[in-house]
């Protein structure tokens, strides 16, 4: 079980949510949404304060957690959130362009949805700063699932099991896009992954890793400067979240084909940028980077040590000025093959098999 005590997010069980107006519920008096008892790993950071207006409750997960596997939201009935982002593989979906609504191809990968509770920004190039704003943008995507929130919950109006749902969790039957935002939300805030063999040896576990793998924890965490070898990793992928929640070319390609960042901003020295993903999972997240251009972790590491663009225009400068060779001659890693089986070997400790188990977090039954 995870370590750590207990965080309440929300309402007491006998209130309604901030700023709402009782509702005319034909169907009778509403009573209030229970909180949820979120529980944060003892290892991890504080979590952000959450949208005053959308507290955690138990009702609104409940009916988030369905609306994530609900197929009426896209177009032809046949797509859900659930498909792209599925639990089994830390929710990702295993391809390097996610499809949508008849088999379309989005143009970049599917990302984890893995501790979103801490995220500043949302998606590959930051276009959301909130799940409920990043919820409406693949239901309404073309490629994705190509339909209109509007036509969404007119639809989910008409299912019986969906009206009372949204009573118990929002006070009201009348299904609202603004209240399924919400609920869709909440429950992406409780993906919570933090129970890893490297969480246990965070939390003081020192048999949880082998040696091997501790050497690859250093080398992961080390800024390589000539004299202390590493693999300079832990510069983006930092904390226990395995993130530094900002963006990053990391010297993909000389001229990006994707502008990234530079798409939101409209600032050219954004193009190429993306969000550095968490690293948590990652032996089940495969394939790598915003367009699955690797299919392996061997190859990231690889791309990292020997063929970093380091000319492109906007290129991290934590990706400069990085070597192992003692002379400071080479502009590469230099890391050696024994160095980089241990890196490999230390991100394969970040998967987290209750994570993807949780029945919490599995599609509901009908």
């Amino acid at each position: 079980m995870l370590a750590g005590a207990g965080l309440l997010l929300g309402l007491a069980a006998c209130e309604r949510s901030p700023g709402a107006v009782e509702p005319e519920d034909p169907t009778g008096p509403v009573t209030g949404p229970t909180a949820y008892n979120l529980i944060i790993p003892s290892n991890f950071p504080t979590p952000p304060a959450q949208p005053a207006d959308n507290p955690l409750t138990v009702e609104g997960v409940t009916l988030g957690r369905r609306l994530f596997y609900e197929t009426a939201l896209s177009r032809n009935s046949a797509v859900s959130c659930g498909t792209c982002h599925r639990q089994e593989l830390a929710f990702t979906d295993g391809l390097a362009r996610s499809r949508g609504v008849n088999n379309a191809q989005t143009t970049r990968s599917s990302m984890s949805l893995a501790n979103l509770l801490w995220e500043p920004k949302l998606t590959w190039d930051g276009e959301a700063s909130t799940l409920e704003t990043q919820a409406r943008i693949p239901i309404e995507k073309p490629e994705e699932m190509h339909q209109s929130l509007q036509v969404g919950v007119a639809r989910l109006q008409q299912l019986p099991a969906y009206p009372p749902l949204y009573r118990q969790a929002f006070g009201s039957s009348t299904i609202t896009e603004a209240n399924t935002l919400k609920a869709l939300a909440q429950f992406q805030r409780t993906l919570i992954s933090g129970n890893s063999r490297y969480d246990q040896f965070r939390r003081g576990n020192r048999t949880a890793l082998s040696t091997f793998e501790q050497q690859g924890l250093v080398l992961f965490s080390t800024h390589p400067d000539g004299r202390m070898r590493g693999g300079n990793c832990g510069d983006c992928h930092s904390g226990d979240l395995q993130t530094n929640h900002t963006f990053s070319n990391n010297g993909l390609d000389v001229n990006p084909p994707d502008r990234g960042l530079g798409l939101q901003t409209g600032l050219p020295t954004d193009d190429g940028k993306f969000r550095v993903p968490s690293l948590r999972n990652i032996a089940l997240t495969a394939p790598y980077m915003h367009d699955g251009r690797f299919a392996t972790l061997e190859q990231v590491v690889d791309h990292y040590n020997e063929h970093v663009a380091l000319n492109s225009p906007t290129i991290d400068p934590l990706m400069l000025n990085t070597t192992n060779d003692p002379r400071q001659l080479s502009r590469t890693l230099e890391l050696t093959a024994d160095e980089k089986a241990k890196i490999v070997a230390f991100m394969r400790t970040l998967t987290d098999s209750t994570f993807i188990r949780d029945p919490r977090f599995s599609r509901p039954q009908p």
